[in-house]
């Protein structure tokens, strides 16, 4: 899943008790359309076997992974309370050459994790030592600050709808002297809240630690010993644990973190916001707890939950789009055809794992990689698509048509649109921005949208089937867009779990002029600081004096020099950027100095903004001077202009250390 920028490599009201809905009933009077629906052939299922989907699995993985260059992977799949299968591939440490063994293997499944902090709420809640509605506060030791006159409460943190925006600074870390308490980490900085508690799903890596911090205070015991004693014990998972590091008897099992499989190890990683993503666990041990969920909470004769609360837990809690799966407790729907499915992904720099819940059929499927890969590596993706249409194909359906007024409404819908989870109150807000999702009418009258793309990288087309409903072209995925004063303001899919959606950009924020400014930015004051040298040079070399003098030539000076230290402050924030893409840890405290450097350059650069205005005055006030230079003068004085623009748009003239 595209979640823009570099947060994609790193690392959602609805009644409680709500089952996940059907389709909506057909409307009354049905929508003109331009030709009768074409219906599509049924599909057979597969036998669900360990040979068949050994065979499946076998083909896709091998081959995946050594076309995206993975080091090594696991899959398991479980079937009416067993392991039916379950298969290491390639190697936990490619050095050694010590293949991936599911039974012991350890690997980091990222967010993941957060489904034992949601299953530890549940069982406080269950126990009347939580309650979902409560202020958060009432269990904290610290105050998350009020906004928008709502409380954020259990429910909202479970659904990825608390309204705080994307944070990263000191997240994770491969230096063990950077690791954090998780007390520390939350109260270091509480995240701005962007949208009312309850009302947008905005995914919260800071929310799920904060809900595991409550089981901390309420239970009396840290976090990672609770989730041992009271999930892991009864489940018989002797291979899993939240330490940080790992206990010496787990480390030798625990599989080394690749960029790409050919290249060096890295460092084990130190998940600050431990709830939200420092589990290690192997395949066989994630498989007891998938048993336990699909089996209402029992595992054995051992229980996690009681029946009624798994049930509750599994259920819809709120939903983005009344018409699409939405989020249960914790656990996200991503139904599919036809059949109620929950699960939740996982990424941490180097691991990517995906678990899915297929309820009904007491099946689970889990798939993790020990390496990034090349990008172009969805073997995740393609897996749970393959597995689903093998086993659980849709069934029958008649290819709808397009509507007659599907040219007005793709006209409606289309433009820049940014993702609900970002960050807007730091230099991170650049990263959204960049990465807004541009939807486009075809001609055809269907639309596509960059960030929707199929396993091949390119956009899917979509087509209406009701107003602002668009089906996916020869496929089942649907997109609805909110329409308000007759243009979409919101987007929300089922191609991307219920955890975030996609607003349409405002006018100042949009990409479809701030990207060519930047670029238009970039250009004018790279050639005016290259070519300042340059021309003194050839003027000394061919004898033709500047022909300035004074104020004139010291404004000719100034207005270069704020162009350089524009450029330095970019080049500093591109450094940080691109440093923090390569290692999480460099978004962190030991950053803090570069952060300063940043935005002292940044305001040292609005200050000097005034000089290639200056210039610009001194240049029309003489009369001698050519017509070019003063084109050239006002390029840059605009140039100039931009950077103050961005500097205070994309919040680079912060003077804060959160983010």
């Amino acid at each position: 899943m595209k979640t823009g920028f570099l947060l994609a490599a790193l690392l959602a009201t609805g009644s409680a008790f709500a089952q996940p809905q059907g389709p909506a009933p057909a409307p009354i009077l049905a929508p003109k359309t331009s030709a009768a629906p074409v219906a599509a052939p049924a599909a057979a299922a597969h036998a669900l076997t360990a040979e068949d989907v050994g065979a499946y699995v076998d083909g896709l993985v091998d081959y995946g992974i050594q076309r995206g260059d993975i080091a090594g992977a696991e899959v398991v799949v479980v079937k009416d309370g067993q392991i039916l299968f379950e298969k290491g591939y390639g190697y936990a440490d490619v050095k050694s050459r010590k293949p991936v063994d599911p039974k012991t293997t350890l690997f980091r499944p990222g967010s993941i994790s957060k489904l034992f902090t949601w299953t530890a709420v549940m069982q406080l809640v269950a126990r009347h030592k939580l309650d979902l509605d409560a202020d958060v506060n009432t269990y904290l030791d610290f105050t998350i600050p009020p906004a928008f006159g709502k409380p954020v409460t259990l429910r909202d943190l479970m659904t990825h709808t608390p309204g705080f925006e994307e944070t990263i600074r000191n997240l994770g870390t491969t230096d063990p002297k950077a690791a954090m308490p998780l007390g520390a980490y939350l109260k270091e900085w509480v995240p701005t809240r962007i949208f009312p508690p309850g009302e947008v799903s905005a995914y919260s890596n800071y929310g799920a630690g904060l809900a595991g911090y409550i089981v901390q205070r309420v239970s009396g015991e840290p976090f990672e010993r609770y989730v041992a004693e009271h999930i892991f014990a009864p489940l018989g998972m002797e291979h899993a644990s939240f330490a940080q590091p790992l206990p010496k008897a787990l480390a030798a099992g625990m599989s080394k973190g690749y960029e790409l499989g050919s290249g060096d190890p890295k460092g084990f990683e130190y998940i600050n916001v431990a709830p939200a993503g420092a589990l290690a666990v192997s395949g066989e041990d994630i498989a007891h707890f998938m048993i336990a969920h699909l089996n209402d909470g029992a595992y054995g004769n051992a229980r996690i939950l009681d029946a009624a609360t798994a049930r509750m837990m599994h259920g819809t809690a709120f939903k983005p789009d009344p018409l699409l799966p939405g989020m249960a407790y914790g656990f996200y729907h991503e139904d599919r055809n036809g059949q109620t499915v929950i699960g939740h992904g996982g990424d941490t720099m180097y691991f990517h794992s995906d678990l899915h819940l297929i309820l009904g059929h007491g099946v689970g499927l889990y798939y993790s990689q020990n390496s990034a890969g090349k990008p172009d590596a969805q073997i995740r993706r393609a897996l749970f698509q393959g597995f689903m249409d093998r086993y659980f194909p849709a069934p029958a359906a008649a290819q709808p048509p397009t509507l007659k007024s599907a040219a007005a409404d793709a006209r409606a819908i289309a433009g820049y649109y940014l993702e609900s989870r970002r960050s807007a109150s730091n230099f991170l807000s650049l990263g959204a921005e960049i990465s807004e999702a541009k939807v486009t009418v075809n001609p055809d009258n269907t639309i596509s949208a960059s960030e929707v793309d199929g396993l091949n990288g390119a956009p899917k087309k979509w087509r209406e089937t009701g107003p602002q409903r668009w089906r996916e072209v020869n496929g089942t995925r649907m997109l609805d867009g909110k329409l308000e004063n007759g243009m979409v303001t919101e987007i929300t899919t089922d191609q991307y779990p219920p955890i975030l959606v996609f607003q349409r950009a405002s006018f100042w924020q949009s990409a479809a002029w701030n990207v060519p400014l930047m670029i238009a930015m970039l250009a004018m004051l790279a050639l005016t600081v290259i070519f300042w040298p340059i021309k003194a040079v050839l003027r000394w070399r061919y004898k033709r004096p500047l022909g300035l003098a004074g104020l004139s030539l010291r404004a000719y000076r100034w207005a270069r020099v704020a162009a350089l230290v524009d450029l330095a402050a970019i080049a500093a924030w591109a450094t940080l950027l691109v440093l923090g893409s390569m290692n999480l840890s460099a978004f962190g405290s030991g950053s803090d100095k570069l952060v300063i450097l940043c935005q002292v350059l940044t305001g040292l650069g609005v200050i000097l903004t005034l000089a290639p205005f200056w210039e610009l005055r001194m240049a029309f006030a003489d009369g001698t001077r050519p017509w070019w230079t003063k084109a050239t003068d006002v390029l840059l004085a605009l140039a100039c202009l931009s950077f103050v623009w961005f500097a205070f748009s994309l919040h680079f003239l912060n003077f804060s250390l959160n983010y």
